[in-house]
């Protein structure tokens, strides 16, 4: 699709509407004019999604258990909610450009990666985005957990990580959710920077765009992040109606959870 320079509103969302009901536009095809290869919607969801999900499992990895130890203990949670929440000053283009250099230097060091460019310093700077939302909510939701409610557990001889796994987990599990929520969406409304950095995903047909200044691309491209951010938010809505308990999900109804710090 090319360059669409002096076109109105509705001749450029009649456009829009022919790009997406394209069958080329969704699968990889070889432009004939110039011989190189247009990768297709369904690839750059794929790539996107991947990326995004690979940072968001990471930042689990980390925070979930983290948060949830340090707010079961209380020793040292809130020095360590600050140092977290230090990455949310970072603008999200700054983190791309402090994992870039890290993650080429590493491949000069590392056989086994091939570049220090595309998928890995994105998924290291989505990963740093992805952390503050998961560790803070995790760990304000166990400390929120009723302290009489833990004492009852104790007193029935519940002990030990029983008593952070059976009892204040499910208990702070709606604050845990409304976390995961947030930073998934963050992911995935933020990798499209990925493609700044030779990554491929939504963001390449953003980036593309701009370059050849084809505004059906770029509004194209705008259109299926922010459909995939949607989606995004109603998989984990779903997932906390899975997960909580239904009691708890009644109670979030009518209470508002706590706010993370």
């Amino acid at each position: 699709m090319g360059p669409t320079k002096g076109h109105g509103v509705i001749e450029t969302l009649g456009e829009v509407f022919d790009w997406f009901t394209t069958w080329d536009t969704w699968t990889n095809s070889i432009d004939p004019r110039t011989g190189v290869p247009e990768i297709g919607i369904l690839t750059r969801t794929w790539e996107h999604v991947l990326v995004s999900a690979v940072a968001l499992g990471l930042a689990m990895l980390v925070a979930l258990p983290l948060g949830a130890w340090l707010g079961h203990t209380g020793r040292g949670g809130l020095l360590a909610v600050s140092v977290v929440n230090i990455g949310r000053a970072i603008p999200s283009f700054g983190l791309i450009a402090i994992a870039l250099p890290i993650t080429i230097r590493l491949a000069r060091n590392v056989s086994w990666i091939d570049s220090g460019l595309g998928f890995l310093p994105t998924a290291v700077a989505l990963w740093a985005l992805a952390l503050p939302p998961i560790f803070t909510n995790t760990y304000t939701g166990i400390r929120s957990v009723d302290p009489e409610i833990v004492e009852s557990a104790r007193g029935m001889g519940v002990t030990g990580p029983r008593v952070l796994w059976g009892v204040e987990m499910p208990l702070a599990s709606p604050v845990i959710i409304a976390g995961l929520r947030t930073s998934a969406v963050q992911v995935v409304a933020t990798a499209p920077l990925g493609a700044l950095v030779a990554y491929g995903g939504l963001g390449r047909f953003i980036v593309d765009g701009l370059a050849v200044r084809d505004d059906v691309q770029i509004i194209g491209g705008a259109i299926l992040v922010a459909l995939l951010s949607i989606a995004t938010e109603v998989a984990f809505g779903a997932l906390e109606r899975v997960v909580v308990p239904r009691p708890l999900q009644r109670r979030r109804r009518t209470r508002p959870a706590p706010a993370a710090t």
